[in-house]
């Protein structure tokens, strides 16, 4: 080969390379993981060498400033082009027009068919689209004990008659009541199962009615007349009604799996589950989710997606989940799961149906992170009457 020939092939072979650095594409994606034997730089080799036009950028924001971060980031153009995001944050990332809409691709993912039901119902925005890809989830179910069930020669409740019953009869006051109420800050999902079950809704009208105060004094009562609640409960959280649950206090609490392993670790197969009962024919539980969002100002929208998607795809998510102690969203994924007891598994698929999440709004906020909380303890307390907590938080959803 003449010298010509060889600096032509080399100028060639420098100007194809060039061409294909330049035509590289780079996904800013941001995560919260606190356990150290973190997938993700695993995951993103994965995705890298099957997509050989696209590096991926993850960072591990801390949790405690994660969504702070976000916004800021969000109003500063300096945002990631996706990122992990819970349903409490849509509202604003949809008013911020910060969300890209997924459905579209969604709809022609060969992956949606292996989602498992209900969670991009459970996960769309306020106009019925599609912002979120669920990534991993929770929901709340009811724990019980099953040697203080056995002892008593009792079955696990079906229907909110058959718990309160139970609750009852396995109240052994002061060393064992029945029911771990949580009545401090968090506890409006244990209290929804036996209010949102028998009508009571976040809307105009929805908590004053006399249904709905007829269901708020019924769970009252299991405090102030059955006493099958303990004296605590006003002022538990989640440590107290997890510690009440281990030590015999309580036989039966509501939670999600995310207690499971610590649970089983205390109680071996004293502790089981089953889904919350059903209240006059219909029940309640909250749903507890993490999604992925690509964002409408990124210039790698298809890319973002690529990844996304990859990280929702059944092996992959099954690596992602192992990380958070939550549950992958695929079926096979949840077939083959074995981060958790089967029977809490089992648990939370029976649950999954009758999930639900609250309105997605400013009074929504407030009656989670303090209203709630406040009117509850009153209630039981008896500074105020149930009827009267519903009339109070009524106030927050007048309009």
């Amino acid at each position: 080969m003449t010298r010509s020939k060889m600096l032509a092939a080399a100028l060639g072979l420098f100007t194809a390379l060039g061409a294909s650095a330049s035509q590289a594409e780079t996904v800013r994606f941001w995560y919260h993981f606190d356990n150290p034997e973190n997938p993700m730089s695993a995951l993103v080799q994965k995705f890298e060498a099957a997509n050989p036009g696209i590096e991926i950028e993850a960072e591990n924001v801390p949790w405690n400033s994660y969504y702070d971060n976000l916004y800021t980031a969000l109003v500063g153009g300096n945002a990631p082009d996706a990122a992990m995001v819970k349903l409490f944050a849509q509202p604003r990332l949809l008013e911020m027009g910060a969300l890209e809409p997924l459905k579209e691709r969604i709809d022609a993912w060969p992956g949606k068919a292996e989602l498992l039901p209900d969670l991009l119902k459970l996960n769309a925005g306020p106009d019925g689209d599609n912002y979120y890809l669920p990534i991993q989830y929770v929901v709340l179910y009811l724990y019980y004990r099953t040697d203080l069930f056995k002892a008593a020669g009792l079955e696990p409740p079906k229907t909110c008659e058959e718990f309160r019953a139970d609750a009852k009869i396995l109240t052994k006051a002061p060393d064992t009541y029945g029911f771990g109420f949580r009545g401090g800050k968090g506890g409006w999902d244990q209290w929804g199962t036996f209010v949102f079950s028998r009508g009571a809704e976040l809307k105009p009208g929805g908590l004053d009615n006399s249904q709905a105060i007829a269901a708020n004094e019924w769970l009252v009562d299991m405090f102030t007349k059955d006493k099958s609640i303990p004296p605590s409960s006003p002022n538990d959280g989640f440590q107290e009604i997890i510690g009440a649950f281990k030590s015999g206090k309580t036989a039966m609490t509501i939670h999600h799996i995310g207690s499971s392993k610590d649970l089983v670790a205390a109680l071996g197969d004293k502790v089981s589950a089953v889904p919350v009962p059903k209240c006059d024919g219909k029940a309640w539980t909250s749903y507890g989710d993490e999604s992925l969002a690509i964002f409408a100002n990124s210039q790698v929208k298809d890319a973002a997606w690529k990844w996304v998607s990859f990280l929702a795809e059944p092996g992959n998510n099954v690596e992602f989940v192992k990380a958070t102690n939550q549950l992958p969203v695929t079926k096979t994924g949840s077939a083959g799961w074995t981060g958790h007891e089967k029977r809490f598994v089992d648990a939370t698929l029976a649950s999954l149906p009758f999930a639900a999440v609250l309105p997605q709004s400013s009074a929504t906020a407030d009656f989670v992170n303090t209203e709630w909380q406040a009117s509850m303890q009153q209630a039981m307390t008896g500074q105020i009457t149930p009827a009267e907590m519903m009339q109070k938080l009524q106030g927050l959803f007048a309009q």
